[in-house]
Protein backbone atom coordinates (compact mmCIF):
# COMPACT_ATOMS: atom_id res chain seq x y z
CA UNK A 1 0.00 0.00 0.00
CA UNK A 2 2.67 2.18 0.40
CA UNK A 3 4.71 1.83 -2.66
CA UNK A 4 1.72 2.20 -4.25
CA UNK A 5 1.05 5.49 -2.58
CA UNK A 6 4.54 6.68 -3.20
CA UNK A 7 4.61 5.49 -6.89
CA UNK A 8 1.34 7.50 -7.48
CA UNK A 9 2.85 10.74 -6.17
CA UNK A 10 5.90 10.07 -8.07
CA UNK A 11 3.70 9.86 -11.53
CA UNK A 12 1.94 12.30 -10.41
CA UNK A 13 4.96 14.43 -10.10
CA UNK A 14 6.62 13.47 -13.24
CA UNK A 15 3.24 14.86 -15.35
CA UNK A 16 3.04 18.02 -13.01
CA UNK A 17 5.40 20.59 -15.25
CA UNK A 18 5.01 24.20 -14.86
CA UNK A 19 5.09 26.75 -17.94
CA UNK A 20 9.21 26.54 -19.01
CA UNK A 21 10.49 28.35 -22.02
CA UNK A 22 13.70 27.33 -23.75
CA UNK A 23 15.69 27.95 -27.22
CA UNK A 24 17.55 25.46 -29.49
CA UNK A 25 19.86 28.53 -30.20
CA UNK A 26 20.15 31.91 -28.04
CA UNK A 27 22.35 33.48 -30.35
CA UNK A 28 21.63 33.63 -33.94
CA UNK A 29 23.80 35.16 -36.66
CA UNK A 30 22.80 35.45 -40.18
CA UNK A 31 24.00 37.24 -43.13
CA UNK A 32 22.40 40.51 -43.69
CA UNK A 33 19.03 40.17 -45.98
CA UNK A 34 18.81 36.28 -45.61
CA UNK A 35 16.07 34.84 -43.17
CA UNK A 36 16.73 34.57 -39.29
CA UNK A 37 15.43 31.45 -37.03
CA UNK A 38 14.37 33.03 -33.58
CA UNK A 39 13.53 29.35 -31.83
CA UNK A 40 11.30 29.15 -28.66
CA UNK A 41 10.02 26.52 -27.58
CA UNK A 42 7.88 25.83 -24.46
CA UNK A 43 6.01 23.52 -21.83
CA UNK A 44 2.49 23.73 -20.08
CA UNK A 45 1.66 22.16 -16.99
CA UNK A 46 -1.97 22.21 -17.81
CA UNK A 47 -2.92 25.30 -20.31
CA UNK A 48 -3.37 23.75 -23.67
CA UNK A 49 -3.15 27.18 -25.13
CA UNK A 50 -0.98 29.62 -23.72
CA UNK A 51 -0.16 33.51 -24.78
CA UNK A 52 2.43 33.66 -27.10
CA UNK A 53 4.17 37.02 -27.23
CA UNK A 54 7.56 38.07 -28.94
CA UNK A 55 9.62 41.39 -27.88
CA UNK A 56 12.64 43.37 -28.91
CA UNK A 57 14.18 45.11 -25.89
CA UNK A 58 16.33 48.42 -27.25
CA UNK A 59 16.25 51.36 -25.51
CA UNK A 60 12.57 50.50 -25.39
CA UNK A 61 10.78 47.74 -25.47
CA UNK A 62 8.22 46.67 -28.86
CA UNK A 63 6.16 43.94 -29.81
CA UNK A 64 7.17 41.85 -32.59
CA UNK A 65 4.23 39.00 -31.50
CA UNK A 66 1.06 40.30 -29.61
CA UNK A 67 -2.13 38.92 -29.49
CA UNK A 68 -1.61 36.43 -32.35
CA UNK A 69 -0.62 38.87 -35.04
CA UNK A 70 2.90 40.20 -35.68
CA UNK A 71 3.05 43.63 -35.96
CA UNK A 72 5.10 46.98 -36.89
CA UNK A 73 7.64 46.19 -39.94
CA UNK A 74 7.75 42.52 -39.05
CA UNK A 75 3.63 42.65 -40.20
CA UNK A 76 4.52 41.32 -44.11
CA UNK A 77 8.11 39.39 -43.62
CA UNK A 78 7.56 37.27 -40.54
CA UNK A 79 5.97 33.75 -39.47
CA UNK A 80 5.13 32.01 -36.51
CA UNK A 81 5.04 28.24 -35.96
CA UNK A 82 4.30 27.18 -32.75
CA UNK A 83 6.13 29.96 -30.38
CA UNK A 84 9.27 30.08 -33.29
CA UNK A 85 9.86 33.36 -35.28
CA UNK A 86 11.43 33.22 -38.53
CA UNK A 87 12.12 36.46 -40.17
CA UNK A 88 12.91 37.21 -43.56
CA UNK A 89 15.16 39.58 -45.33
CA UNK A 90 16.56 40.96 -42.30
CA UNK A 91 19.07 43.89 -42.11
CA UNK A 92 20.60 46.05 -39.46
CA UNK A 93 17.55 47.16 -37.85
CA UNK A 94 16.61 44.05 -36.98
CA UNK A 95 19.33 42.87 -35.24
CA UNK A 96 19.21 43.04 -31.10
CA UNK A 97 17.71 41.15 -28.63
CA UNK A 98 14.79 39.44 -29.04
CA UNK A 99 12.10 38.15 -25.74
CA UNK A 100 9.75 34.99 -26.23
CA UNK A 101 7.24 34.86 -23.27
CA UNK A 102 4.73 32.57 -22.38
CA UNK A 103 1.79 33.05 -20.24
CA UNK A 104 -0.21 29.93 -19.18
CA UNK A 105 -2.96 31.29 -16.66
CA UNK A 106 -4.30 27.29 -15.76
CA UNK A 107 -0.24 26.70 -14.54
CA UNK A 108 1.11 27.03 -10.98
CA UNK A 109 4.08 29.03 -12.81
CA UNK A 110 2.05 31.03 -15.23
CA UNK A 111 5.06 32.84 -17.11
CA UNK A 112 7.76 32.18 -18.62
CA UNK A 113 10.18 33.70 -20.96
CA UNK A 114 14.02 33.27 -22.68
CA UNK A 115 15.61 35.56 -25.25
CA UNK A 116 17.30 35.45 -28.64
CA UNK A 117 19.94 37.40 -29.96
CA UNK A 118 20.01 38.27 -33.47
CA UNK A 119 23.64 39.37 -34.73
CA UNK A 120 23.29 40.13 -38.47
CA UNK A 121 26.24 40.23 -40.36
CA UNK A 122 27.46 42.54 -43.47
CA UNK A 123 30.22 41.77 -45.74
CA UNK A 124 33.11 44.18 -46.28
CA UNK A 125 32.77 47.80 -48.18
CA UNK A 126 35.09 49.62 -50.20
CA UNK A 127 37.61 51.06 -47.67
CA UNK A 128 37.91 54.60 -47.65
CA UNK A 129 42.25 55.23 -47.69
CA UNK A 130 43.84 58.47 -47.15
CA UNK A 131 47.32 58.36 -48.95
CA UNK A 132 49.43 61.25 -49.27
CA UNK A 133 50.40 61.92 -52.75
CA UNK A 134 53.70 63.75 -51.44
CA UNK A 135 55.93 64.15 -48.67
CA UNK A 136 60.20 64.76 -48.07
CA UNK A 137 62.15 62.18 -46.53
CA UNK A 138 62.57 62.38 -43.13
CA UNK A 139 58.97 63.69 -42.40
CA UNK A 140 56.35 60.93 -40.11
CA UNK A 141 53.41 60.35 -42.67
CA UNK A 142 50.08 58.57 -41.75
CA UNK A 143 48.46 56.39 -44.42
CA UNK A 144 44.52 55.91 -43.34
CA UNK A 145 42.10 52.71 -44.52
CA UNK A 146 38.49 52.75 -43.12
CA UNK A 147 35.58 50.64 -43.68
CA UNK A 148 32.53 51.65 -41.11
CA UNK A 149 29.81 49.45 -42.34
CA UNK A 150 31.28 45.68 -42.42
CA UNK A 151 30.07 43.53 -39.27
CA UNK A 152 32.24 41.84 -37.36
CA UNK A 153 34.82 44.84 -38.20
CA UNK A 154 37.26 44.62 -40.83
CA UNK A 155 40.88 44.02 -40.92
CA UNK A 156 43.32 45.44 -42.97
CA UNK A 157 46.32 45.00 -45.06
CA UNK A 158 48.33 47.56 -46.79
CA UNK A 159 49.70 47.09 -50.13
CA UNK A 160 52.85 48.87 -51.80
CA UNK A 161 52.80 48.51 -55.65
CA UNK A 162 50.53 45.38 -55.41
CA UNK A 163 52.56 43.67 -52.65
CA UNK A 164 51.24 43.09 -49.00
CA UNK A 165 53.31 44.82 -46.68
CA UNK A 166 53.70 42.53 -43.50
CA UNK A 167 52.11 43.70 -40.15
CA UNK A 168 55.41 42.36 -38.04
CA UNK A 169 59.02 42.52 -39.99
CA UNK A 170 62.36 43.21 -38.44
CA UNK A 171 63.52 46.05 -39.14
CA UNK A 172 60.53 47.51 -40.29
CA UNK A 173 60.19 51.23 -41.16
CA UNK A 174 57.13 51.58 -40.98
CA UNK A 175 53.90 50.04 -38.49
CA UNK A 176 50.64 48.87 -39.25
CA UNK A 177 47.39 48.20 -37.14
CA UNK A 178 45.46 46.30 -38.82
CA UNK A 179 42.40 46.73 -36.87
CA UNK A 180 42.20 50.61 -37.01
CA UNK A 181 44.32 50.37 -40.85
CA UNK A 182 46.42 53.03 -39.91
CA UNK A 183 50.07 52.89 -41.58
CA UNK A 184 52.18 54.85 -39.91
CA UNK A 185 55.87 56.11 -41.33
CA UNK A 186 57.75 57.27 -38.73
CA UNK A 187 60.68 58.63 -41.04
CA UNK A 188 59.94 58.40 -45.08
CA UNK A 189 62.95 58.11 -47.39
CA UNK A 190 63.04 57.76 -51.17
CA UNK A 191 62.60 53.97 -51.28
CA UNK A 192 59.05 54.33 -49.61
CA UNK A 193 57.51 56.01 -53.36
CA UNK A 194 55.57 54.01 -54.46
CA UNK A 195 51.50 52.85 -55.28
CA UNK A 196 49.67 52.13 -52.41
CA UNK A 197 46.22 50.44 -51.71
CA UNK A 198 43.97 49.15 -48.60
CA UNK A 199 42.27 45.61 -48.36
CA UNK A 200 39.22 45.28 -45.53
CA UNK A 201 38.13 41.79 -45.26
CA UNK A 202 36.07 39.86 -42.60
CA UNK A 203 35.42 36.42 -43.45
CA UNK A 204 31.63 37.57 -44.20
CA UNK A 205 31.72 38.32 -47.89
CA UNK A 206 35.01 38.62 -50.56
CA UNK A 207 37.74 41.66 -49.36
CA UNK A 208 36.95 44.91 -50.52
CA UNK A 209 39.86 47.09 -51.78
CA UNK A 210 39.99 51.21 -52.45
CA UNK A 211 41.87 52.33 -55.35
CA UNK A 212 45.54 52.47 -55.48
CA UNK A 213 47.52 55.80 -54.91
CA UNK A 214 50.94 57.16 -55.85
CA UNK A 215 53.00 58.39 -52.81
CA UNK A 216 56.32 60.24 -54.11
CA UNK A 217 59.03 61.20 -51.60
CA UNK A 218 61.04 64.37 -52.20
CA UNK A 219 64.40 65.08 -50.79
CA UNK A 220 64.65 67.58 -48.27
CA UNK A 221 66.39 70.67 -50.35
CA UNK A 222 68.89 71.85 -48.03
CA UNK A 223 70.57 74.33 -50.19
CA UNK A 224 67.17 76.06 -50.46
CA UNK A 225 66.41 75.84 -46.89
CA UNK A 226 69.81 77.28 -45.78
CA UNK A 227 69.18 80.08 -48.22
CA UNK A 228 65.69 80.77 -46.58
CA UNK A 229 66.86 80.76 -43.39
CA UNK A 230 69.63 83.51 -44.21
CA UNK A 231 67.19 85.40 -46.28
CA UNK A 232 65.09 85.87 -42.90
CA UNK A 233 68.27 86.81 -41.37
CA UNK A 234 68.99 89.51 -43.45
CA UNK A 235 65.19 90.84 -43.35
CA UNK A 236 65.60 90.86 -39.25
CA UNK A 237 69.08 92.37 -39.74
CA UNK A 238 67.86 95.30 -41.67
CA UNK A 239 64.61 96.15 -39.89
CA UNK A 240 66.22 96.35 -36.95
CA UNK A 241 69.03 98.53 -38.22
CA UNK A 242 66.34 100.76 -39.35
CA UNK A 243 64.34 100.90 -36.29
CA UNK A 244 68.30 102.20 -34.57
CA UNK A 245 68.68 104.82 -37.24
CA UNK A 246 65.35 105.98 -36.82
CA UNK A 247 65.40 106.15 -33.16
CA UNK A 248 69.23 107.53 -33.19
CA UNK A 249 68.26 110.46 -35.50
CA UNK A 250 64.79 111.36 -32.95
CA UNK A 251 61.95 109.87 -35.61
CA UNK A 252 60.43 108.07 -32.90
CA UNK A 253 60.09 111.86 -30.77
CA UNK A 254 56.66 112.87 -29.58
CA UNK A 255 56.50 116.11 -30.99
CA UNK A 256 58.88 115.80 -33.73
CA UNK A 257 57.04 117.28 -37.00
CA UNK A 258 54.43 118.61 -34.86
CA UNK A 259 53.64 122.87 -35.74
CA UNK A 260 55.26 124.01 -32.98
CA UNK A 261 58.02 122.12 -32.62
CA UNK A 262 61.33 123.49 -31.05
CA UNK A 263 60.24 127.25 -31.24
CA UNK A 264 58.50 129.63 -28.87
CA UNK A 265 57.98 132.85 -29.16
CA UNK A 266 60.43 134.96 -26.28
CA UNK A 267 58.35 136.55 -23.45
CA UNK A 268 57.92 140.22 -24.21
CA UNK A 269 59.10 142.61 -21.40
CA UNK A 270 57.67 145.69 -20.15
CA UNK A 271 59.92 148.25 -21.15
CA UNK A 272 59.18 147.05 -25.27
CA UNK A 273 55.06 147.77 -24.33
CA UNK A 274 56.45 151.24 -23.15
CA UNK A 275 58.55 152.02 -26.75
CA UNK A 276 56.64 150.77 -28.75
CA UNK A 277 54.00 153.17 -27.22
CA UNK A 278 56.05 156.12 -27.22
CA UNK A 279 56.69 155.61 -31.44
CA UNK A 280 52.89 155.25 -31.70
CA UNK A 281 52.79 158.82 -30.45
CA UNK A 282 55.65 160.61 -32.50
CA UNK A 283 53.98 158.80 -35.62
Amino acid sequence: MFVSVALLVLIQSIAVVPVTVTSRSPRVEVHEFSDAELSCEFRTENDENPRIEWKKIDKDVSFVYYDGHFVGPFHDRAEIKGATVRLCRVTQVDAGKYRCEVSAPLDSITLGETNVTLRVLVPPQTPLCDVPSSAVTGSQVELRCRDQHSIPPAVYTWFKDNRALPIRQPNATYTVNEFTGILTFQTVSRADTGQYHCEAKNGVGPAKSCQGTHMHIDDLNVAAVIAGVVLLCLIMFFCAFGVCYAHRHGYFSRHRGSQHSGYSHPPKEPQDFQTHSVVHAVM
